[in-house]
């Protein structure tokens, strides 16, 4: 019998990616299908679920010429974390997807309050899945009524492809509505936003079967089986082989996170420090969570006009290399565009450049943007420490992770080792097809196999003293930004 081929999809919010993967861990084949956001109003983010349907089948449409194609037995999901994907009773969708970096519902997570907050994991933000439903219940009363369930993002991709309403733990501990360390809906906090039990899918962990293949022509066998799959950084995590209490890795995509393992929910609600389920069973991670990563360089790139990232980036390490201490005057940056989670959860705080001149350059105002994110990592090291987390040496994974500069940038502003991995920018991909495997009871030896490690970043002592003054200056220009959004 030929090997069996583990197919991985993760659904981000700008890509939907697909791989086929091997039982050796090798990755056959990719492909990338981008995707667009809607903003219909100021603070909204929306996106088609048929969209998301789309990107898929083109996706694998595109590796349907693969032989390993056809030895594909089992399909791993992974994807954005608290949407909200609202179902009528005959699987039709009801309104447009609400994203993660929606804000909409400010005022109903602070309605909500803290009384759940070390049950459920998080403090409520206007962010994750719960807030947004009780916006719908005062704003769109039609829509909410006619819900008969509401699915996480990937999760929708699962209907279309078994037709099961099926989530797992990592992805329902970011709605709200789990009990994270028992790991089961939390009826009391549905019956806040008004919903119940029976409008929830059927959970199971993140390597267990969750049903069969039954969308017909993708050029699939019927027998091939889909995992529970996971959010996307837990995921990641797995295919990095983050996995076990004390590993730690640092994400810079679109969003920025730190991300500790632990073996028990351990979070800090006050401080905006999330407690999740890992996508494995009697796992958990702590997570400490920017609203802007490195997006903030694609935004500064597009402001100066320069052609391009790698173009600002070549011209900051020119003007200011990464091996001298930048000199004071250089301006700093507050990574707020779109508002704050850890540790500041407000979502209506914005960013800005201080201590601009005459003489400031786009590669002063590119350095001070990766600066700016760095300190607001720091932010969130320093929130998720105070949960009790454990944070050494840290991969670093996403579009941001491409940069040298900044990986040593990184390094000397959080004092940890730093390292980045071939093939990192997949590594949702890859976690979601490990977790493919298992679900057919195969594969167990790929989750203690992470990716080979592309380069280490140590910290540069002599940069400390420079970098101290200026976290702590950046740090004193929280105030002056709070002002401003009042």
């Amino acid at each position: 019998m030929s090997s069996p081929v583990s197919l991985g999809i993760d659904l981000g919010t700008s890509e939907l990616k697909a791989i086929l993967m091997d039982l050796d861990g090798t990755v056959l084949a990719h492909a990338g299908v981008r995707l667009s956001v809607s903003r219909r109003h100021s603070g909204w983010s929306e996106q088609a679920p048929e969209d998301w349907w789309q990107a898929c089948l083109q996706a694998l449409a595109e590796l349907r010429g693969h032989p390993g194609f056809a030895r594909v037995a089992c399909i791993g999901l992974s994807g954005q974390m608290h949407g909200a994907v609202l179902l009528g009773t005959d699987n039709r969708v009801l309104y447009p997807a609400i994203l993660w970096d929606d804000s909409r519902a400010i005022a109903e997570a602070e309605e909500l309050g803290p009384a759940f907050a070390n049950i459920t994991g998080s403090l409520p933000m206007a962010g994750l899945t719960a807030p947004k439903l009780l916006w719908l219940q005062r704003h769109e009363p039609e829509v909410f009524k006619a819900i008969d369930c509401v699915l996480s993002p990937k999760d929708y991709l699962r209907l279309r492809l078994s037709g099961e309403r099926i989530s797992e733990m990592s992805d329902a501990a970011g709605t709200l509505w789990l009990d994270v360390a028992q790991r089961e809906w939390f009826a009391p906090m549905l019956r806040a936003t008004g919903l119940s039990l029976e409008q929830m899918p059927r959970l199971v962990e993140g390597g267990t079967a969750s049903g069969v293949l039954t969308a017909q022509g993708l050029g699939l066998a019927p027998s091939v089986v889909i995992a529970g799959g996971g959010g996307d950084n837990p995921v990641a995590a797995v295919g990095i082989g983050a996995i076990n209490a004390g590993d730690g890795f640092i994400t810079l995509g679109t969003s920025a996170a730190i991300v500790a393992i632990t073996d028990h929910a351990a979070g800090n609600p006050a401080s905006a420090v999330h407690s999740f389920c890992h996508a494995l069973p009697d796992r958990w991670y702590t997570m400490g969570a920017m609203l802007a990563g490195a997006s903030c360089l694609r935004w500064v790139t597009r402001l100066t006009g320069t052609a391009d990232e790698q173009t600002l980036l070549d011209q900051v390490q020119a003007q200011l290399p990464i091996e001298q201490a930048v000199p004071l005057s250089t301006p700093l940056f507050l990574p707020y565009l779109a508002g704050e989670r850890t540790p500041h959860n407000d979502p209506l705080l914005r960013g800005g450049f201080m201590g601009l001149g005459h003489d400031c350059t786009p590669a002063m105002l590119g350095y001070a943007v990766m600066e700016g994110v760095g300190f607001g990592l720091r932010d969130a090291l320093r929130a998720v420490q105070s949960a009790g987390a454990d944070v050494g040496a840290c991969a670093l994974v996403g579009g941001g992770a491409r940069s040298e500069y900044w990986a040593q940038l990184l390094a000397n502003i959080l004092q940890r080792d730093i390292f980045t991995l071939h093939g990192s920018e997949l590594s949702a991909c890859i976690g979601a097809a490990k977790l493919g495997f298992l679900s057919i009871g195969q594969g167990n030896g790929l989750l203690q196999a992470g990716m080979p490690v592309k380069a280490r970043y140590l910290p540069d002592a002599m940069q400390q003293a420079v970098l101290g003054i200026r976290y702590r200056q950046f740090q004193g220009l929280l105030a002056a930004a709070k002002m401003l959004r009042e």
